[in-house]
């Protein structure tokens, strides 16, 4: 059936009209018909040598798009357990060319990803209700926020500047969430992206508003009831809508390096409870236990080497991005204070050393979650046995 669908005189035409571009104008796409009319118009019937030229580009990128996603169909009918096959070939779209780059000096665009799988609700397709073109920043900073806030089923708040969250919490509705989000780390909220779960309502917006909070942008499911009118004076503030929350994980991502891609799953934190192990003499309390599952899909989205810190189901302290692990858990005591007295943590990787785990400790923090696998593990378990964690 495949087979049959695949179509050969249409691309045979338009590959040769379009080879023969001199000559003849072949248009691919309905919605340049006007555009066409009004040139030949202008031309005594003709279209211009630039036009056509335009138009053959326009076809090859057309016909090459067409035979890559037949093969992509045809590599996953043949082996649909191969996740990377041995070619693969990116079908992007330009959605918009970006003021700059990272940097001033460097130029950039947003490419979206052709047939991606979860258009509807995705990032790249979110639809711009209000304020100034998104920079490359915002897209990154976007990324991590939306990524981040879809972990969680209840009702969650992300505040991310700089690709870091600052602020994560989850609470019976939105308008909590964000509260004590906020309340995490408001120096850094201050000009940072939130990223919420579900829809915002003018409660929301009171409560940014009454916080004084200057956002870059904000993502969510939907704008509801006055939320949007509300943001309309602040005409700068970007607000995204993607229509929904896909689950997070279950596609490919790509990151770029000097002449290549890397590619791997996508990530989400899916644990069963009842594989972890507790090593230490103390059994953590069913309280502590909901604690450090929320503590560690909050280290997901640190950068390493991660540690958060947390009470109530929100951040409290998060420390990440640095060389090494004990700076980041002293990064998290001092962001948390006293209120690390009975907080969590979560820590991405192992305790190379115990100091790290004294640090969490000797602020109050009664329970710690972490992947184990160090030759120092028994160090560090008779570590937090002293400390009675």
């Amino acid at each position: 059936e495949a087979i049959e669908n695949i179509d050969i005189g249409g691309p045979s035409m338009l590959r040769s009209a379009a080879k023969n571009f001199a000559s003849v104008a072949v248009v691919t796409d309905p919605a340049l018909y006007d555009a066409v009319l009004e040139e030949m118009r202008a031309h005594n019937g003709a279209t211009t040598y630039e036009t056509r030229l335009k138009f053959a580009f326009d076809v090859f990128n057309t016909t090459a798009q067409y035979d890559g996603a037949i093969a992509a169909w045809l590599t996953k009918e043949i082996n649909p357990a191969v996740v990377f096959p041995e070619m693969r070939s990116l079908n992007l779209s330009k959605a918009q060319d970006l003021r700059y780059g990272e940097n001033p000096h460097q130029s950039a665009a947003f490419f979206r990803v052709v047939d991606y799988p979860n258009a509807a609700t995705s990032l790249a397709y979110a639809q711009q209700l209000q304020g100034k073109e998104l920079s490359y920043n915002n897209y990154l900073d976007l990324d991590a926020a939306w990524t981040a806030v879809r972990e969680y089923d209840e009702p969650a708040c992300v505040i991310v500047k700089h690709l870091t969250p600052c602020g994560v919490a989850v609470d019976t509705d939105v308008v909590s969430a964000y509260v004590r989000a906020h309340e995490a780390d408001p120096v850094s909220a201050y000009g940072g992206v939130i990223a919420f779960n579900r829809a915002i309502n003018a409660e929301v917006v009171v409560k940014i508003f009454d916080n004084k909070q200057f956002v870059e942008a904000i993502i969510a499911p939907e704008f509801a009831g006055d939320a949007l009118d509300m943001y309309s004076a602040k005409k700068n503030a970007r607000l995204l809508s993607t229509g929904g929350v896909n689950p997070a994980g279950g596609e490919v991502e790509y990151r770029s390096v000097e002449g290549g891609l890397l590619c791997q799953d996508s990530d989400a934190v899916a644990e069963d409870p009842a594989a972890f192990t507790v090593p230490t003499k103390r059994q953590p309390t069913d309280e502590e236990m909901a604690e450090l599952l929320f503590a560690w899909k909050v280290c997901k989205s640190i950068k390493s080497n991660a540690i958060a810190i947390t009470k109530g189901h929100a951040t409290i302290g998060v420390g990440g991005g640095q060389p090494n692990r004990v700076n980041s858990a002293r990064i998290a005591v001092e962001q948390a204070g006293d209120a690390a007295q009975g907080a969590v943590a979560a820590s991405d990787a192992f305790f190379p050393f115990r100091d790290g785990l004294d640090a969490l400790a000797e602020a109050g923090v009664t329970a710690v979650i972490e992947p184990g696998g160090s030759i120092r593990d028994e160090e560090v378990i008779a570590a937090a046995d002293e400390h009675g964690n």
